[in-house]
């Protein structure tokens, strides 16, 4: 059975083979752990740039997760074997290395923590992983429960494995003074100056425990012997760790602890794991948390989690998708936002689509974010491709493949900002250029990387693509300089027509105008140029060539082409209905809308690596998320909110069994995609990535707000218009928006129509402070709301087939 607890704030998984590579995650500013069912883990800590202190058998990448990350025997993680020492019967928990069937299995992460209960041979083990607040360091806590009332003679064998840190220098020892098992390495370097960067590095991995082991073992291999991991040549026959050392030898921290537990008796063991520069750091970390008062450590950690609370606490018949939104959602937002994904230098257009969740949780973030990435812009208007976040940072990896739709996301971050907050005096804060010591407003700054967008265009006035847009991996389409990006074209109208208003706002007349009028003449050459019949093509290549259309064997559609056309307003109603049907027909599944299709089987070389990535998997053909949010986002602008429900929808697993075994994946957070080319490769289509950074999640909360419940900010106060699904009968949500909260209840009625009500018939003189406004769309305004009241507001909502009438009542609280 799968299912949230503990009133959705904790997930319960009682079998690790029914989903074997679903996991959680943890994370500070500092460090970031991701926690697979079965105990294997992969984790990084920023020592100014990312590190791994337990390691792969091989020197694999530092900087970032992987998806679909393999497990295999040696891989890190964090296990526990218990033996009987009267039978010698043994099994590890939480599941690997032995996979032993157990009586009870419990994975159970939660908001703050992740725990595991495993029962086998009357024995119960109940595991508690946590991290420290401000400290690069896990805590575990391991409770052994003698379930029989037979007194047991039993040995608990922490083994967590280091791996293969170093070619140049590496080993281990116990270290009795520190009571831990110390793993030494020395960094690799060639050049001289990288040994004196080199000198802070944490190269010490230590395990420390609570009481003194009764032996232990630091050398893995002659912990494994021929009966390796899942029968260890070092416990067999009733043996004991042999208080070895690791040589130039693969090191791992083992412990082995002797408890005799009376008839239904306990002890309690805590751990610490982590990287350290010197003996004197695990000395000091040690004192802070291993020996310290648990209860403070817990209530800090929990402190810190709850910071990731949102703006909405919904209700509704889904009771999953209540969960997800009311706990889960705005944890994954906050984790974005707050840690910057760990790392020095995040893609500018991923820094600032995870500034745009912080609206919603904490805007302040929100608003440096945006002064932190307008401070590297260039006078020109151009924008970065990576944001540094510290002196020491330089781009790297992708952040040094030119890419053309970073100033993109600046209009659509600050949109959203003034929407939430009101707060236009953001626009008058002057900055710096990058490259030149002038100071401007942050108007102007935005003003010219709009300016920027609509001069960097080809004779045709389409935009180029240089060696990528919003997809990377789409780098070989005008990495000659005369690619252009249909998708780019439409953002850039998109972005435009939403700053627009704010030109309007601030009395910038003209500029309003400019940008209006390139809005319509970009929208007019994406159909001249892009419209192929039934959808739109995704570019034009070097060579002058349309790709993404229908005579295309592979890559014949893409399904952010026709997302942003219908942003941007290119799209008709007669298009509309071609491409939605065309999306039915070739890029729907059951687990949710593919980016592309057929997906690429072979490199074409004229659209680039995307096309070398395997059928379905990210860019090439995936359901991926990101790319169906922004499907969501045109749904909903389109008034298809049924249709758009049903893309977020599907996005989050269900509880149900066989599905969360096609997924592989819990319910706890939103993958970076799922596997796609579903009428290819339909044997491994649904399968997720099990990466939790992707930009999904800011603009998954963002419609959740501003379109599933239509509760948009706008400067006369707070936009009601709802699309709820037509099977929700009713529903509820608390919002609070400028520093007052709106209870507001839905009710859908089928047919009919719903007089309006005049605001002075439902308000009484004590409560005039608050005034809805019905408009002609169908919109109803709430104003004159007063922070720090609580307003009670009632929707009732006729619904004619797609069309819809709100009518609200309200009351102070």
């Amino acid at each position: 059975m799968a299912k949230f607890i503990e009133d959705g704030t904790r997930y319960h998984l009682e079998d690790p083979c029914i989903a074997p590579n679903s996991a959680a995650y943890l994370w500070n500013k500092k460090m970031m752990l991701h926690m697979n069912c079965r105990g294997f883990a992969v984790s990084q800590y920023m020592d100014p740039e990312p590190r791994k202190y337990a390691h792969v058998p091989n020197l694999a990448a530092q900087s970032f997760m992987q998806p679909e990350q393999p497990y295999f025997s040696h891989h890190p993680g964090r296990f526990f074997y218990l033996r009987d020492n009267q039978t010698g019967e043994m099994f590890s928990a939480p599941y690997e290395p032995m996979k032993v069937d157990l009586d009870r299995f419990a994975f159970e992460p939660g908001l703050a923590d992740i725990r595991w209960v495993v029962e086998k041979l009357d024995i119960e083990l109940s595991i508690r992983l946590s991290l420290a607040v401000e400290a690069v360091l896990e805590s575990w806590q391991v409770t052994l429960r003698n379930l029989s009332s037979q007194r047991r003679d039993i040995s608990l064998i922490p083994y967590f494995p280091v791996g293969y840190a170093s070619w140049m220098n590496m080993g281990g020892q116990y270290d009795a003074e520190l009571n831990a098992i110390v793993c030494s390495s020395v960094t690799p370097y060639q050049k001289v100056t990288d040994y004196f960067k080199n000198q802070h590095f944490k190269d010490l991995t230590f395990l420390s425990a609570s009481r003194l082991p009764d032996f232990y073992e630091v050398s893995q291999q002659a912990f494994e012997g021929e009966g390796g991991l899942h029968n260890p040549s070092a416990l067999q026959q009733g043996g004991n760790l042999n208080n070895g050392e690791a040589h130039y030898e693969l090191p791992a921290a083992i412990m082995q602890f002797q408890y005799n537990l009376p008839a239904n008796g306990s002890d309690v063991l805590n751990l610490s794991f982590g990287p350290a520069k010197d003996k004197a750091e695990i000395k000091q970390l040690n004192q802070q948390y291993l020996y310290a008062e648990p209860e403070p450590q817990r209530q800090a950690s929990e402190a810190y989690f709850a910071q990731a609370k949102g703006c909405i606490a919904i209700e509704t018949p889904d009771q999953q998708f209540n969960h997800f939104v009311n706990h889960w959602l705005p944890r994954q937002v906050f984790y974005h936002g707050d840690s910057q994904r760990l790392t020095t230098d995040p893609q500018t257009r991923n820094y600032l689509q995870d500034a745009m969740g912080m609206v919603y949780l904490k805007p302040e973030a929100c608003k440096q974010a945006l002064l932190t990435a307008l401070k590297q812009q260039k006078f020109s208007g151009e924008m970065p491709d990576g944001i540094l976040l510290s002196e020491q940072a330089e781009l790297k990896y992708i952040n040094q493949v030119p890419h053309t739709d970073h100033p993109v996301w600046l209009a659509i971050v600050l949109n959203a900002y003034l929407q939430e907050t009101n707060d236009y005096s953001l626009l008058q804060l002057r900055l710096c250029w990058a490259d030149k010591p002038l100071e401007q407003s942050v108007f102007e700054h935005v003003s010219k990387a709009m300016q920027f967008l609509c001069e960097a265009k080809d004779e045709r006035g389409l935009p180029y693509i240089a060696q990528g847009d919003w997809c990377d991996p789409m780098n070989m389409v005008g990495y000659q300089g005369k690619g252009v990006s249909g998708w780019l074209a439409e953002a850039i109208s998109y972005a435009l027509q939403l700053w627009v208003p704010v030109c309007e706002h601030l009395g910038e007349a003209a500029l309003a105008q400019a940008f209006s009028q390139y809005a319509e003449q970009l929208n007019q050459r994406i159909n001249h140029y892009f419209w192929d019949g039934a959808w739109y093509g995704r570019g034009i290549t070097d060579a002058g060539k349309l790709f993404g259309i229908s005579s295309d064997k592979e890559g014949r559609i893409f399904l952010n082409a026709q997302s942003w056309a219908m942003l941007c307003g290119a799209a008709s109603g007669e298009q509309k209905t071609q491409m939605l049907q065309a999306i039915d027909e070739q890029l729907d599944t059951p687990f949710g809308v593919m980016m592309s299709a057929p997906a690429f089987t072979e490199m074409r070389d004229d659209v680039g690596r995307v096309t070398q990535k395997w059928p379905g998997s990210a860019e090439n053909g995936s359901v991926y998320n990101h790319a169906a949010a922004f499907y969501a986002a045109s749904l909903y602008a389109s008034d298809e909110g049924e249709r758009a429900f049903n893309v977020l929808r599907k996005m989050l697993p269900s509880n149900a069994e066989d599905e969360l075994k096609v997924r592989g994946q819990l319910p706890i957070y939103l993958p970076n995609y799922y596997r796609g080319a579903y009428y290819q490769y339909p044997r491994t289509a649904g399968r997720s990535s099990n990466l939790f950074n992707t930009g999904t999640c800011a603009w998954y909360y963002q419609l959740v707000v501003e379109q599933l419940f239509g509760l948009r900010g706008t400067p006369q106060g707070l936009l009601l218009r709802p699309q709820l699904p037509s099977d929700w009968p009713k529903a509820s949500v608390v919002r609070e928006f400028r520093g007052a909260s709106f209870d507001i209840q839905y009710q859908q009625v089928s047919g009919g129509s719903a007089k309006p009500i005049s605001a002075k018939q439902l308000l009484s003189a004590d409560e005039a402070k608050l005034t809805i406004t019905q408009q002609a769309d169908g919109k109803l305004l709430l104003s004159g709301f007063v922070a720090g009241e609580r307003y009670q507001i009632r929707v009732i909502q006729a619904r004619e087939d797609k069309a819809s009438q709100a009518v609200a009542e309200s009351a102070l609280v």
